[in-house]
C-alpha cells in the first residue's frame, strides 16, 4: 500500500469532504509501514474497504417550532464498519453538521472503539439542527421527528447511538421515548447515555472527561511526571469539559481556563466545585456563552472576548470542544507560555500543523481516538448492563474505566514506541486499532 496513492483516489472521489480526508490521511500515514508487512491485507484490499462506509442514511426531519411554523433539517447516520461488533457512535446536533464531518467522526470511531477492547464497530450520525436558543419543547419535537426517521436503522445488536455535541441526557431521553413508542419494546440497549432511572450507567455523563484524565495520568506516569499542582486549560464548557474539570480537581490539578465561542474565562485561582456545577446550567441554557461564568462569579473568573483557552498560560492543554479547534498558531502560543503536554479530548481537536509542531518541539501529544475513548467505553459498559438487566455501582464502573484507559495507553506505547525510546501516540493509537479491525475483516471474508 502507498498511502499517497490511496489518498489521491479518495481526494478525487470525495474532494469536498475536507474533515474526512484529513482523518483518513492521518490513519493511512500511520499504518502504511505495518500494513505493508502483511501482504494478506493487501490481497484482501483491507484499506480500500475500510475507508468507505458500509452504508449512509440521509433523511429529512420536519418539525414544528413554538410559533407553529414548520422547520426542516437534514438527518444522517453513517454506519462505517461492523467487523468487531454492532455499529456504535454518537449523534451530533449542530448547525455545522454535514456528511464530511460525520464520515470523519465515524471513521475515527472505528479505531477508537477497537482500542476500548470492547466489541463495538464504528458509526456516527446527527443533524444540522441548531439547539442554541431553542426551547425545551422545540428540542423535544425535533428529537421525536429525528427518531421517527432513524428508528428502523438501529437496534441493540445492530447500531447503538449515543450523545455527542448538542446531544445530552435530555435529548437521548426524548429520542428513546419515541423509539420505545415506535418499536413497541422496552429495549434500553438501543441508546446509551440514558437517564439513571431507565437504564443509564452510573458515571456515563462524566466518562469522557474522567477517561481523558486517566489517560493523561498514565501518559504523565510514563514520562516520570504527575498532574498534582499542574495548570490545565480546557476548551468548551459542555459535558466533556465538565467531566474533565471534575477529575482534574480530584487528581490535584488546577483548571485555569475554560472557553466558548464568545471567548475565554481565565480562572487564576482554579475552578471551584461551585463553578463546575454551574457549567451544567450554562450548557442547559442553550445560550452557548462562557461569559456567563464571569457574570456569575465576578472577581474569580475573568472573561476576554474573542480569545481561546490557549491564550492562558498552562502546563497541560485539553481541547474538549470541536474538531480542528487548535491551530498551529495556538500550539506555538501554548509552547511559548510554558505548555508541555496536549491531549485531545475532542475528536481530531488539533489541526495537522499543531500536531506536527507539538511532536517536533518536545510537547507530549496524544490523539482523541485514544484520549477520549472513555466515553464510548462506558457506553459499552452500559450496553453490557442493559443486556444483563442489572446496574453496576459507581465503583465497579470506575474500576473498569480505569482498566480500559490503562489498556489503551499500553496499546499506544506498544505500537508507538520509536527507536530512540520516545512514543508517537498518534501512530500507536492508529496501528493498534487498525490491526484489530483489519484482522477481523480478513477472517470474515470479502463483504
Amino acid at each position: 500500500m502507498k498511502a499517497a496513492e490511496i489518498m489521491a483516489k479518495l481526494q478525487a472521489k470525495h474532494a469536498e469532504e475536507k474533515e474526512f480526508l484529513q482523518a483518513a490521511e492521518e490513519v493511512l500515514n500511520s499504518i502504511e509501514e505495518i500494513y505493508n508487512q502483511h501482504p494478506e491485507f493487501e490481497k484482501a484490499h483491507i484499506v480500500e474497504r475500510l475507508v468507505e462506509p458500509d452504508r449512509i442514511f440521509t433523511f429529512r426531519v420536519a418539525w414544528v417550532d413554538d410559533k407553529g411554523e414548520v422547520q426542516t433539517n437534514i438527518g444522517y447516520r453513517v454506519q462505517f464498519n461492523a467487523a468487531i461488533g454492532p455499529y456504535k457512535g454518537g449523534l451530533r446536533f449542530h448547525k455545522a453538521v454535514n456528511l464530511s464531518m460525520l464520515k470523519f467522526l465515524g471513521f475515527e470511531q472505528i479505531f477508537k472503539n477497537a482500542l476500548t477492547t470492547l466489541p463495538m464497530g464504528g458509526a456516527k450520525g446527527g443533524s444540522d439542527f441548531d439547539p442554541v436558543g431553542k426551547s425545551d419543547a422545540e428540542i423535544m419535537r425535533f428529537c421525536q421527528a429525528f427518531m421517527l426517521e432513524l428508528w428502523k436503522c438501529i437496534g441493540p445488536d445492530t447500531d447503538v447511538p449515543a450523545g455527542d455535541v448538542g446531544v445530552g441526557g435530555r435529548e437521548i431521553g426524548y429520542m428513546y421515548g419515541m423509539y420505545k413508542k415506535l418499536a413497541r419494546e422496552y429495549n434500553t440497549g438501543v441508546l446509551t447515555g440514558k437517564g439513571a432511572t431507565w437504564g443509564g450507567s452510573i458515571l456515563r455523563p462524566e466518562a469522557t472527561g474522567f477517561g481523558a484524565l486517566y489517560f493523561v495520568e498514565n501518559l504523565l506516569k510514563e514520562h516520570g511526571k504527575d498532574i498534582k499542582g499542574k495548570k490545565v486549560a480546557l476548551s468548551g464548557f459542555g459535558n466533556v469539559a465538565w467531566g474533565a474539570a471534575i477529575k482534574t480537581n480530584q487528581l490535584g490539578g488546577k483548571v485555569v481556563a475554560i472557553s466558548g465561542p464568545d471567548g475565554v474565562c481565565e480562572l487564576p485561582d482554579g475552578i471551584t466545585d461551585e463553578m463546575i456545577d454551574y457549567m451544567l446550567e450554562m450548557r442547559s441554557s442553550n445560550r452557548n456563552k462562557v461569559e456567563d461564568m464571569a457574570t456569575k462569579f465576578p472577581g474569580k473568573a475573568k472573561f476576554t472576548a474573542g480569545k481561546k483557552a490557549w491564550s492562558v498560560p498552562c502546563d497541560i492543554a485539553l481541547p474538549c470542544a470541536f474538531q480542528n479547534e487548535l491551530s498551529e498558531e495556538d500550539a506555538k502560543e501554548l509552547k511559548a507560555n510554558g505548555c508541555w503536554c496536549c491531549c485531545e479530548v475532542s475528536n481530531m481537536g488539533c489541526q495537522p500543523g499543531a500536531i506536527h509542531f507539538f511532536q517536533t518541539n518536545g510537547v507530549y501529544f496524544a490523539p482523541g481516538k485514544a484520549v477520549n475513548a472513555g466515553g464510548v467505553a462506558t457506553s459499552g459498559l452500559e450496553i453490557t448492563q442493559n443486556a444483563a438487566h442489572l446496574a453496576w455501582s459507581g465503583e465497579e464502573v470506575d474500576a473498569k474505566l480505569h482498566w480500559i484507559m490503562k489498556s489503551i495507553h499500553e496499546q499506544c506505547v506498544k505500537y508507538g514506541r520509536k527507536a530512540d525510546g520516545s512514543i508517537d501516540y498518534v501512530k500507536g493509537a492508529n496501528v493498534a486499532g487498525f490491526m484489530k479491525v483489519a484482522t477481523a475483516m480478513l477472517e470474515q471474508g470479502i463483504l
